[in-house]
């Protein structure tokens, strides 16, 4: 039945991919898309991809600079491999990536896969502080444009929430009450839940996560992992801009339209469906639609990039695939092997 599950959950997720795209894509000049991508200048996007590229490396060093600081010292290309194993699993099945890449990591050097998730938490807190102040200057450097982008996105949503005021107070009542009486029934069997092996691993789980998300603390190097954070998201926004000049009809845009395509672009990228597929052409076609660019070329502007930027995770994480498994044979021969040499002492005492 679980897995049945996970199979419908996934096809709906696909479903709802497939539907975001038909909507970028339902009404336009079809053949003017194909037009324009057989047009495009290629060489600006063979530079976004070596861009991409580079800010893959920064983003597996600052990882490892983060799990460093739990006292495990995996070598670079272990964390890199396994970093880029999660995003090419992330193409197939969304979010799959962000937990094994942890696995990877395990196998690869002997990570603890919550020490890992710990990390990796952290990483995606910071990913969303930068993001949040990426927003917040996107809308003030363009407020009246995106003003109504903005607000047009969420008025029906307030308007439905407005009617029902009612319903989410009493959800919102029911909810806290739950949580309360959850919150005294384990705190009154919390010595029977400490004696149950369960709770137990449950705990270290926990523990370990937990010193994963507080490493950044006991950081050496924190002003190079602030470095490495500014280098990745400034390769983010140069990708974007320098693909401007690969379309004839985004040529003339500007650093503060890059700036916007990398903000609401980020959030398509971020949705919990196959590589951001459909969500992120919607929101970039949107976002082009704003500054004047047709949704036939905002969609290929689209197409071309999130297109691109896969293949490139395909190839880098397809051969990050290919070593992580020789790096995990070596690893667990080398596992296999200690024991014997662990045990022989033993056997001569007794």
């Amino acid at each position: 039945m679980k897995k049945l599950l996970n199979v419908l959950k996934y096809a709906l997720l696909l479903a709802f991919s497939a539907a975001m795209m038909w909507y970028a894509v339902r009404g336009l000049n079809l053949s003017r898309v194909g037009e324009s991508i057989r047009q495009a200048n290629y060489w600006w996007l063979c530079l976004t991809l070596v861009l991409s590229a580079l800010g893959y490396f920064s983003r597996a060093y600052r990882w490892k600079m983060q799990i460093d600081a739990t006292g495990h010292h995996p070598s670079y290309w272990e964390v890199y491999h396994a970093m880029m194993v999660g995003y090419l699993a992330n193409l197939v099945l969304p979010r799959l990536g962000e937990v094994l890449r942890c696995s990877v990591l395990r196998r690869t050097s002997g990570v603890p896969v919550q020490v890992g998730v710990g990390t990796m938490i952290t990483e995606r807190v910071i990913d969303v502080v930068v993001l949040g102040l990426i927003l917040g200057a996107t809308l003030l450097l363009a407020f009246n444009k995106f003003w109504s982008f903005a607000t047009g996105l969420v008025t029906d949503k307030y308007d439905t929430l407005g009617q029902s005021k009612q319903t989410l107070i009493a959800l919102a009542v029911i909810g806290l009450g739950l949580s309360l009486i959850s919150v005294y029934l384990l705190w009154r069997n919390l010595e029977r839940l400490r004696q149950h092996r369960v709770f137990g691993k449950v705990l270290s789980f926990v523990k370990g996560m937990l010193a994963g998300i507080f490493s950044i603390r006991r950081m050496q190097h924190k002003g190079t992992f602030l470095l490495h954070t500014i280098f990745t998201w400034v390769v983010y926004f140069l990708m974007g801009y320098l693909a401007f000049f690969a379309f004839p009809a985004t040529q003339h845009l500007g650093l503060v339209a890059a700036l916007a395509v990398l903000t609401f672009g980020t959030f398509g990228m971020a949705a919990p469906v196959q590589g951001g597929f459909g969500v992120y052409h919607v929101l970039v076609q949107s976002t082009l639609l704003v500054y004047g660019i047709s949704k036939e070329d905002g969609i290929v502007y689209a197409l071309v990039v999130h297109g691109s930027q896969t293949l490139l995770v395909v190839l880098m994480g397809g051969i990050s695939f290919a070593l992580s498994m020789v790096q995990s044979g070596r690893a667990g021969r080398r596992v296999g092997a200690e024991p014997l040499a662990v045990k022989a002492p033993a056997h001569v005492v007794e």
